[in-house]
């Protein structure tokens, strides 16, 4: 078996042979049940969901690729709901012609993923498209997770204190280098990773976080405006604490794009009372994915009739972040 044929989709013999051979292989170990319709589970209390779609190309970048990607996202998109990520179901449409090694890498980086959590899979489907339907693999994954943590932007106060977990512009940045009309050179990696591991100590001291948001698509110009649009309030940034790495920061002048709006899989923004800032500090640093987590800023009072977004360079100078216009980059994720 070398190439994913339309046989391999058609539910006769070799679609159970594909299954066996292929995806069992590499995440038997985690589904809840086997040759059922659904998976079956027992819930007492309250659960958040989220469903989301990868299409990312290339299939492979520097730092993921499109499986980790899918487990990470939609594990991270619970989080950010305050629940602990416990299940996730997974859909593959695959392209006609598909070389059955490429698929078993991509296996092989969810199986590792998935390993890093408690996920289990609740259920999983399979498709095969004729050739030129899809471009070589899509994934839809469904998370589960449940909710420990009271999170949401409704929380959003006067006075919060904004939060970055990390660095920013690094998957974006990965994106635009891998494709190939952008020819450039760079260590740059993804920071595509799940993040509950990094907040398990600040969700175990209850309380502490009004709101968080992974910055993905539009980077964190694109979550800081839905939150001053939200609570209509204006939301002051400190661009000089904003870490961006080097290699954010060359290409961004490179092309001329700034890294505000670069997409995130593993940063994520947080709002906290400042009262309490310290402290969540001291618990994302004790992680290694949160060494550089940093508060970058705080919401006050709106000085116009709308609400915006205001960066504060080093020397004083302000301006205002808005929205991002348009589509940077298609399929980042």
């Amino acid at each position: 078996m070398q190439m994913v044929q339309l046989a391999h989709g058609s539910g006769g013999i070799q679609t159970q042979e594909f299954i066996e051979k292929v995806f069992e292989k590499y995440l038997g170990e985690f589904f809840v049940s086997k040759r059922e319709d659904a998976g079956v589970f027992i819930a007492n209390g309250k659960f958040a969901s989220s469903t989301d779609s990868y299409v990312v190309n290339p299939l492979f970048f520097s730092g993921g690729d499109i499986g980790k990607l899918s487990i990470c996202g939609s594990s991270n998109d619970v989080l950010m709901m305050g629940a602990i990520p416990r299940y996730i179901t997974i859909g593959f449409i695959i392209e006609e012609g598909l070389e059955v090694e490429v698929l078993e890498c991509v296996l092989e980086s969810m199986r590792s993923e998935i390993k890093k959590t408690q996920l289990k899979i609740l259920s999983a489907d399979t498709k095969v498209v004729e050739k030129g339907s899809v471009d070589k693999l899509f994934i839809n994954t469904t998370a589960i997770g449940e909710v420990i943590e009271d999170i949401s932007i409704k929380n959003l106060q006067e006075g919060d204190v904004i939060i970055l977990s990390g660095s920013i512009g690094a998957h974006g940045g990965v994106i635009f280098c891998a494709r190939n009309e952008v020819n450039l050179n760079s260590s740059l990696k993804s920071d595509c990773k799940q993040l509950y591991s990094m907040f398990a100590k600040v969700f175990s001291n209850h309380g502490l976080i009004h709101t968080m948001r992974d910055a993905t698509r539009g980077g964190i110009a694109s979550v800081l405006n839905e939150w001053c649009e939200s609570c209509d309030m204006d939301i002051l940034i400190n661009e000089e604490s904003i870490p961006v790495s080097s290699e954010v920061q060359g290409i961004c002048e490179i092309l001329g794009l700034e890294p505000y709006v670069l997409a995130n899989e593993g940063t994520c923004v947080l709002a906290v009372a400042k009262k309490d800032a310290i402290r969540v500090l001291e618990l994302l640093h004790m992680h290694e994915d949160g060494k550089e987590a940093c508060i970058i800023g705080e919401i006050c009072k709106k000085s116009s009739s709308n609400a915006r977004v205001i960066l504060k360079n080093a020397w004083g100078g302000m301006r205002f972040l808005d929205h991002p216009q348009g589509e940077l980059l298609p399929r980042i994720c």
